[in-house]
Order: C-alpha cells, then structure tokens, then sequence
C-alpha cells in the first residue's frame, strides 16, 4: 500500500538521522508522480517530496488529450470531454476548430491521487525542498540523501546548480484563472487584443465550473484586469483564484547529475501553454530510465546522457512554435482573420493539431508496470 505520511504543523518534525532512499523526486505533481509511476516495478525505494499534500495545489486549467488520460488509466477524473475549440476574434467573431481527438478537463486532486496509486509501494513526505548540495537534499524537515535524485518541482529549478532566472525577467509567461461554478458546452478561447495582446483568454468547462482565465507571453503585462474584464463579459463570477508562472523556453533535461522534468526542464509547450501532456510524457521517460538504472541494465551516467538526448531531440520543435508564440503580438487584423478563417477548414485544422499531438503522442503512455510479487508471496500462492 502506498504510504501517506503528510505532516502539518507539531507535526511536521524533522526526518529520522541518516534519512536516505534510492530514487529521490521532488515535486509531487505530474512530471514527479510520473516518474514515480515508471518504478513501481524496481523494488526500490522510491520517496516523493512537495510541500503540499498530493493534490492540493491546482495551478492550471488541467486539461489534456483524452486519450493521454485514458491510456494512464485516469480516466475517472475526466470531467468533461470536447472536440473542437470555439475561437474568439474582434473581427471574425466566432469561428470552431474541429479537432482530430478529443481533449478532456480533468479533477486534478483526483488524478493525482490515482497517479500516486499507480506508484505501487512509493512513499511520499511533505517538505519544502529549499537546495541541494551533491547528493543531498535540504528541506525544512532535514536533509535526504539519494543517489539518483529528480527535479520535478517547477519552473524555480530548485536543484539546479547556480542562480535560477526570476520574474519578469526569465522566459516564463504568466496566466491568472478563476473557477466559478456553473456549466458550459464549449472549449473556448479568445485571440483578442482587448483582453491581452500577446497571448489568449480561456474559458473550460469542467462539469460543474468554467475555468476562466487569461495568459500572457510577456511576463511583465498585468494579467488580473484582463482576467476580469473577460469573466464579466462571459457573465460570470470571480471565484477560485489561481495563477502562476509557466516557462516557454526549453531548458537541460540533465545537469549536474541530476534529472530535471516538467516545468523544471522547460517542458511546457509555446504558443499553447500546454504542460500537462509534456510532464507525463517526459516524466514517463526519465522514469524507463531511471528504471533500467535500479535493474542494473545501464548506470547512473548512461541514464542521464539518453534521457538528456531524449528530451533536446524534441528542442527543435518547442523553439518552432517558440517561434509561433513571439509572432502572437502581430497577429492582428487581417492576419488574424486568415488564420482564424483556414482553420475552420476541418483538412486543415485536423493536419495541424495531429502534428501538435504528436509532439508527445499518447502511444507512449502505457499502463503502470506491475508491482513486483515479493518472495514471501510466491511462497504463500
């Protein structure tokens, strides 16, 4: 049974001296669980750190691909399922993109509750990881020691060696969202320079809350107003604020002996701002990995070099739409409205979002390994 050993408050007391485990990942969101997910087959002892319980902190509007939650087995998080976006223009006004699969929103405190059971026997503590230092961790709870160590905790890049970037001035967008309740039957989004003149406004729909929000790519523009001005024009309520701080520049995947998935290494797509897809795929990746690794079928140096390699083969294409992403400013007027307009052609909109998918197709998520039968068990069948 997974253990669940959260700790508030009194009783938040240190670790016992000498605490240690053989696959360390910090952050317990996605990427983390992810990886965590891949080595429930190894045997090892796999201990997950976050500040926050598992679930706790929704930090996005948790949408992905259905079938990427379907073939992880999350599927009964799925709150709602679409298969076109409602684009909004000043000009075009509405204009529906068809896609070629579906996209889902999701419960995220049930998914990732599902997640961490799929990490068979992993064990998972809450602390705040505040640095490193070789092979050892700092947290507020004392320090834990591993030799194969993940960074899954965001777009701080916690572990990394050096001084990190900070806002406004690393390459990271801002997004501010709000969830009131009540229903919709669109996935909608708003290219409209009233609300934010780089980036886009969204509303989804998760059964019983809109979650309504507004991102921009320069990281200085104020995105509270906008994200208000957008709710009243929707005729909503300003409920459920959350925001964040999304990276839109891929960055090492490895450095200095240490793996870095998700928004640590940069794994959020421009242009769409979609993360959650890159961090379970990335995630499984670093995990195979680190598997083979705890199976003795490669060492700790060949594991970092193929999953480094693995993650920088896919630079090219984040840098492309990078690239789509910086054009959004001058995307305005008649530009717009020919881009709004060609995807409406369902020929065209269907080739462009299946190259999109494949970025991190969902052939690569595949059930969890199965928990390894200990020999006291085979004994006892």
């Amino acid at each position: 049974m997974p253990v669940r050993a959260t700790k508030r408050g009194d009783a938040r007391v240190p670790f016992p001296h000498g605490a240690d485990a053989d696959v360390l990942i910090c952050g317990a969101s996605f990427a983390g669980l992810a990886v965590a997910r891949e080595l429930r087959a190894s045997g090892a002892r796999v201990l997950i750190l976050d500040r926050y319980e598992i679930g706790e902190r929704q930090t996005s509007a948790c949408a992905a691909p259905t079938e990427w939650l379907r073939n992880m087995g999350l599927e009964a998080s799925i709150r709602q399922t679409f298969d076109s976006l409602l684009v909004h223009t000043p000009r075009v006004g509405k204009a529906r993109w068809s896609l070629p699969w579906t996209f889902s929103t999701f419960d995220y405190p049930q998914l990732c509750e599902l997640l961490f059971e799929q990490t068979g026997e992993a064990e998972f503590e809450t602390a705040k990881v505040s640095s490193r230092t070789g092979q050892t961790v700092s947290t507020d709870r004392g320090d834990v020691t591993a030799p194969l160590i993940v960074d899954a905790l965001g777009w701080r890049r916690v572990l990394g060696p050096g001084d990190n970037f900070q806002p406004p001035d690393g390459p990271l967008s801002r997004g501010l969202e709000v969830h009131p309740k009540g229903t919709g039957e669109d996935l909608e989004l708003w290219i409209d320079p009233r609300y934010v003149d780089a980036g886009y406004g969204w509303a989804f729909p998760a059964r019983d809350e809109v979650r309504i929000g507004v991102g921009s790519f320069d990281p200085h523009d104020p995105v509270k107003q906008p994200t208000l001005r957008l709710v009243e024009d929707v005729a909503q309520q300003p409920h459920g604020y959350q925001g964040n701080w999304i990276p839109h520049r891929i960055r090492p995947a490895v450095e200095d002996g240490i793996f870095f998935v998700g928004d640590s290494a940069g794994h959020c797509i421009p242009l769409t701002a979609e993360g959650i897809r890159t961090a379970l795929y990335f995630g499984i990746a670093a995990g195979r990995e680190l598997r083979a690794v705890l199976e003795g079928r490669q060492d700790k140096a060949a594991a970092l070099k193929r999953y480094g390699a693995f993650s920088a083969s896919h630079k090219w294409k984040f840098e492309s739409l990078y690239a789509c992403q910086q054009s959004i400013r001058h995307l305005h007027g008649r530009p717009l409205d020919k881009v709004t307009r060609a995807f409406t052609r369902r020929r065209i909109a269907h080739w462009a979002f299946q190259n999109y998918l494949e970025i991190a197709p969902p052939s690569f998520a595949v059930p969890a390994p199965p928990t390894p039968v200990r020999v006291e068990e085979r004994k006892a069948a």
